[in-house]
C-alpha cells in the first residue's frame, strides 16, 4: 500500500516537473512582424472616426482632442 502510493506520488511529481516542457515558442518569426509606422498612417479603417483620411497628421490630431475632451469628466459636469 504504502508502495504504491509513493509510486503515485513520484509519477504525479514527474508529470507535473514535465508539463512545462511541452510549451510552444513565444518567440516572433519575421513574418509575423511589421515595422512600426506613424500612428496616423493607421491601415484599419474600419477602426477610423468618420471624415479622418489615411495619412493626414493634423486630422489625427483633431480627432485625439476631441477624442479627449469627450472623455473630460470636468467638461461633462459643467
Amino acid at each position: 500500500m504504502m508502495g504504491a502510493r509513493s509510486a503515485l506520488i513520484a509519477a504525479s511529481v514527474a508529470m507535473l516537473a514535465l508539463a512545462g516542457c511541452g510549451e510552444k515558442s513565444q518567440e516572433m518569426s519575421s513574418s509575423a512582424s511589421k515595422p512600426d509606422g506613424k500612428p496616423w498612417q493607421g491601415e484599419l479603417d474600419r477602426y477610423a472616426a468618420k471624415g479622418w483620411e489615411k495619412g493626414d497628421k493634423t486630422k489625427w490630431e483633431l480627432q485625439l482632442r476631441a477624442r479627449a475632451q469627450n472623455q473630460n469628466e470636468y467638461v461633462k459636469s459643467n
